[in-house]
């Protein structure tokens, strides 16, 4: 697939996580299109990782990185993916956050509370794409909610057409992730510069997670 970096080597990262209780395979596909990874390279991006839950998500993900014609094959571009992590995804949130602003990736979610509370308190740009399949949704009004308030940048995935020999087939997809990502650098210098002063001089260090933090009655570090 893709040559693996040194550990010592600088990282940028961006993490794609779909949840734990059900199946966004339109969120695979879209962040595994080649237009995608492009735009992911361009932006100095060197690794792409995606948590694709189950057995259709994995299908989806190892049907795209083992074309041999698809741009993930032919750039060497690193793409790494696994199902579930039962301790949760923290470690995975944290490995984005980078050593150094330079290093700082960005994150891609299902537009589930809990998922997306995880990476704001982390500080880390995110992308919420609300998968529209599930019944009783409410992700897309959480994701218009939090996109009018700037917290994060509203991602969109429309117009999915399966084989209907195989359901989890995706044959097209329109997306807007790759122009998402301007977006993303554009919310992570707001989240840099935007929070008010807690008292005298004293700033929110951690940009917006702190705020959320305050406003949650979480322990500000």
């Amino acid at each position: 697939m893709a040559n693996i970096q040194a550990s010592g080597a600088s990282k940028k990262i961006c993490f794609v996580t779909i949840g734990a209780t059900a199946p966004f395979n339109s969120l695979i596909h879209a962040v595994l299109a080649d237009e995608f990874i492009q735009a992911l390279q361009q932006a100095g991006y060197t690794e792409l990782r995606v948590q694709y839950g189950d057995h259709e998500g994995e299908a989806v993900f190892r049907q795209r990185t083992d074309d041999p014609n698809s741009l993930l094959v032919k750039t060497g571009f690193l793409i790494t993916g696994f199902g579930f992590d039962k301790t949760g995804l923290r470690e995975e949130i944290a490995v984005v956050k980078g050593r150094s602003a330079a290093d700082e990736g960005m994150v891609i979610s299902h537009a589930g509370s809990g998922s997306v509370l995880d990476v704001l308190r982390v500080g880390i740009p995110i992308v919420v794409v609300p998968n529209t399949d599930l019944l009783h949704n409410h992700q897309v009004e959480l994701a218009e909610a939090l996109a009018e308030q700037d917290y994060v940048v509203y991602g969109k995935i429309d117009m999915c057409v399966y084989d209907p020999n195989q359901h989890f087939d995706l044959i097209f997809a329109f997306s807007d992730l790759a122009s998402s990502i301007s977006q993303v650098e554009t919310l992570r210098r707001r989240m840099k510069k935007w929070p008010p002063l807690r008292s005298g001089d004293e700033k929110y260090e951690n940009g917006i997670a702190d705020v959320l933090a305050e406003e949650m009655g979480w322990q500000l570090d």
